[in-house]
């Protein structure tokens, strides 16, 4: 028997894009609208492929929004797959398991969604198929899931139907956590995973697949997005495939500025920076954040206008069709050491040494007690979301030392060398 079914998860159907909302000419709509988009394009995929049926390895939900909305726009959605003659059998993830619209989801009688105390079995005799998940009864759930699934079925064509971070993935809650050999010694043929939004095949023997989520929300989701179409022959799987269903692409542009002598090579690089992202874009808007890096003569004219740079950056973007900067970050660096042409025993060479020899840590905010007080109001959108200002994060804390030496060094090199 040959027959396909879409593999996908991570919908987080309404949930905002990050970074494009403060843009004067963001492509409103398309944010808006992108989750929706997105599943729509899922559903015409199932369709116009004759899925069999849909797995949805769950997060169908954004957490705690509470527009109701959502649901219905959902509902309406497997209702179509319905009408298409397609089922849909789902797990709850973690955002499920917070959300109210999951908690009280009545979706079409296609859709079957997979009990949350214990692993669920589920059997198509007309297709020889059995699926296996269980989902999420509570967000933060800390216990090996899969260890629980039952073994598979002799001459049947197994599923497991789970959300889960495996032994860890960058930027995931480790939730229900499980090896690769936890999962193949369950005997199942493909393991529908979700929770990580990055597209992996962890495995074809037996198949182990994270499809991705079906629409990235922000610049740590840059690149396609979308689902897997699983094509299975006579018990086998012979083919998985990536499908793209986003709407709207996130792309993050290193431009190195190597060598660059004049403002006029740096808009060069920087254009075909562009370009490139554009055409990663495959006809869809592109939001870019381009961080200009590199050893360059012009480092130092390049942070005094600053300001300029971002705005010209912006104008040189919108010339080239559907893009928007989402962020601008200089990290360039002098041609010269900071110190070069000064006087090593002088008091300015002294100061320099001072500036490079900074380094900020966790402490400096426990020593300090008005920058803690100053930190703790700021708003929450700067201290949370998906770029936070967080100097607990070593990574921000090194960002930002980068930029305080850089700024301390060229005011205090152009004073003292009367520029």
């Amino acid at each position: 028997m040959t027959f396909s079914f879409v593999h996908a998860a991570d919908i987080h159907l309404d949930s905002p894009l990050k970074g494009l909302e403060s843009y004067p000419d963001a492509p409103v709509e398309q944010i808006r609208n992108a989750t929706r988009r997105a599943l729509d394009n899922l559903v015409q995929l199932a369709i116009g492929e004759e899925a069999a049926f849909v797995l949805l390895a769950g997060d169908i939900f954004d957490g705690p929004w509470r527009d109701y909305n959502t649901a219905l726009f959902f509902a309406q959605r497997m209702g179509r797959l319905k009408e298409a003659g397609i089922r849909v059998f789902l797990v709850t993830g973690n955002h499920d398991a917070a959300s109210p619209i999951g908690k009280n989801l009545s979706p079409p009688d296609n859709v079957r969604i997979l009990s949350k105390n214990q692993p669920e079995r589920i059997y198509l005799e007309d297709l020889g198929v059995n699926i296996v998940g269980q989902g999420y009864s509570r967000r933060d759930v800390q216990e090996d899931l899969a260890a629980n699934y039952p073994v598979g079925r002799a001459d049947t064509f197994n599923i497991g139907l789970l959300h889960t971070a495996l032994s860890g993935r960058s930027g995931h809650e480790p939730y229900a956590p499980t090896s690769r050999d936890v999962l193949a010694s369950k005997g199942y043929d493909y393991w529908a995973l979700g929770h990580v939004h990055q597209r992996e095949i962890v495995d074809r023997d037996p198949w182990i697949v994270f499809p991705g989520t079906v629409q990235g929300r922000h610049i740590r989701e840059e690149g396609p997005k979308g689902c897997t179409l699983v094509l299975v022959e006579d018990g086998r799987v012979r083919q998985a495939v990536h499908h793209d269903l986003d709407v709207l692409r996130w792309q993050m542009c290193r431009v190195d500025l190597e060598g660059c002598e004049c403002e006029e090579q740096v808009w060069v690089q920087i254009r075909r920076a562009l370009e490139g992202a554009a055409d990663a874009g495959d006809g869809r808007p592109v939001a870019v954040r381009l961080e200009l890096e590199g050893r360059t003569a012009i480092h130092s004219r390049l942070h005094d206008r600053e300001q300029q740079v971002q705005e010209e950056c912006r104008t040189r973007a919108a010339g080239l069709g559907d893009i928007w900067l989402e962020k601008i970050r200089l990290r360039t660096r002098p041609l010269l050491e900071s110190g070069g042409g000064v006087d090593p025993d002088s008091p300015l060479a002294g100061l320099i040494k001072g500036i490079e020899d900074l380094s900020l840590s966790r402490s400096c905010q426990d020593q300090i007690p008005e920058l803690a007080d100053m930190l703790s109001k700021l708003p929450p959108e700067i201290q949370a979301g998906q770029d936070p200002f967080d100097l607990g994060d070593p990574e921000k804390l090194r960002q930002m030392q980068d930029e305080v030496k850089e700024l301390l060094l060229g005011r205090l090199l152009r004073q003292g060398k009367g520029l």
